[in-house]
């Protein structure tokens, strides 16, 4: 049997591009099994190449077992057995059904993306350079469960001049985004407890505990967040709260209220408090609010922050701090599980915490937020929408809720202006409960506005509120 090919077109190494052919003729069964392959002497010369290409292709051939040899006899086709050949140039389309990618609209008021300007890409760079340059062994080694030292070490410091916590580096354990710490938590703190969350709130952080399979109940909030005495109803054993900024009401809780939730937390062994920090560097006015970590003195509270919002979305580095006798059983029983965090950003996330970019970089946000804010709000309340809402303003995150006056539900509302290209978001969309009617309160994240573009939604939104006050 007599093998030609056409070379004339090959870019890469002949040896390649032979082995190919012969892998998609095996494939195809246009070479049958156990049939008997030209030998090298004889491929060589019919197609004019060197008898060592013909040799690499029938090695790589061999290697993944396409192709077997008798002694003294040659090369045959094996017997690949398959029971579904697919070309390799097709297409596979398995009907498997991915999530929509998210809707695009001309204006955004709802969006949690931060100005991709505020991003400090010089110094940023600066640092990758110098950590490759510096750290190319350590760079290759595996991480320790609990994140890089020098890392850990930055985010204690950090914590103590910013939060007024006192840690110790190997309380704080490093991970790639929140969700998958819920993860680690689920599995240090057991499955079988009962779980409970602010109502409204994350409705992802709902989820996650949903999908863990764990009991997990919603608490709706008041004026001031959950109240111990609903804790003690829920029955739960851990609670999930944002105590120093809550999603999306923007809500603080007084001192009263969280020692009378720390005092919940002590009545029963078993009973842990999540203090999920999001946000919080960003309180434009007054020293932060000091957190329920700082306060307990009883090792009942979990402290649970995330860069995401401080620098941007795409670092996936988020950190927790344990009480100490819950680190212990981290290490003892959770410490297989590897960082999921590279070496690559973790040491530049530390010289950036270290050599003091990042408290630069929160102050220059800081103000550059409030700005954006004055911008937004004053848009807001000298356009034509001003009669027909209130802003209800807390001085703590990147958003406020705007209450509006309207007969139209919520839904209509935001169906309305999405068929506008504006995307607004309302606080039912919050609830994890479905009983919740409308309250036409919605969340306006200013973070990263376009304010030219606010003009005419606010216009819109005004017109839309006005033709729902005239509906029959």
């Amino acid at each position: 049997m007599m093998l030609t090919y056409n070379f004339q077109n090959v870019t890469g190494p002949l040896y390649e591009y032979i082995y190919l052919r012969l892998k998609e003729d095996i494939l195809s069964g246009k070479l049958a099994p156990h049939e008997k392959l030209p030998s090298k002497r004889s491929f060589a010369n019919n197609n004019g190449i060197s008898t060592i290409t013909i040799q690499n292709a029938y090695d790589q051939l061999i290697s993944e077992g396409y192709v077997y040899t008798r002694p003294k006899k040659g090369y045959y086709v094996a017997n690949i057995n398959q029971t579904k050949i697919i070309p390799t140039q097709a297409k596979i389309d398995l009907g498997i059904q991915t999530p929509p990618q998210p809707l695009k609209f001309d204006c955004d008021l709802s969006s949690n993306q931060l100005a991709p300007k505020s991003f400090p890409f010089s110094v940023w760079t600066k640092l990758l350079r110098q950590t490759i340059a510096q750290r190319k062994d350590a760079l290759m080694e595996v991480s320790p469960t609990g994140g890089q030292t020098e890392l850990r070490q930055a985010i204690a410091e950090h914590l103590k001049s910013f939060r007024g916590m006192l840690v110790d580096p190997n309380q704080i354990i490093v991970g790639a985004g929140t969700e998958y710490l819920y993860s680690l938590l689920i599995q240090l703190l057991g499955q079988d407890k009962k779980y409970c969350t602010e109502n409204p709130g994350y409705k992802r952080l709902a989820q996650i505990y949903q999908q863990a399979g764990v009991d997990c109940t919603y608490i709706d909030i008041d004026d001031y967040g959950v109240t111990a005495d609903d804790l003690r109803n829920s029955q739960a054993d851990i609670a999930h709260l944002s105590p120093n900024h809550h999603f999306p009401t923007g809500i603080s809780m007084p001192a009263n209220r969280r020692y009378e939730i720390l005092a919940w937390a002590n009545e029963m062994n078993g009973r842990y408090i999540i203090e999920d920090d999001y946000d919080s560097e960003f309180r434009l006015q007054g020293r932060p609010i000091p957190t329920l970590f700082s306060s307990d003195a009883c090792e009942k509270v979990i402290y649970l922050n995330t860069f995401s919002k401080s620098l941007t979305p795409t670092i996936r580095i988020s950190y927790m701090v344990l009480p100490a006798h819950l680190a212990n059983r981290f290490y003892q029983q959770l410490s297989f599980y590897a960082c999921t965090v590279s070496n690559f950003e973790q040491y530049t996330l530390a010289a950036f915490i270290g050599q003091g970019y990042f408290e630069k970089h929160i102050n220059r946000m800081r103000l550059y937020y409030r700005r954006q804010r004055s911008r937004v709000i004053k848009i807001i309340t000298t356009s034509s929408l001003a009669p027909y809402c209130e802003i209800l303003e807390n001085d703590a995150g990147l958003h406020f809720v705007l209450k509006l006056k309207t007969k139209l539900s919520d839904q209509e509302i935001t169906q309305r202006m999405a068929q506008a290209g504006i995307h607004l978001t309302s606080m039912a969309a919050y609830y994890l409960t479905p009983e919740h009617v409308s309250q036409h309160l919605f969340i306006i994240n200013y973070s990263n506005i376009n304010t030219d573009k606010l003009h005419d939604a606010c216009q819109k939104l005004t017109e839309i509120i006005k033709k729902g006050a005239i509906r029959k």
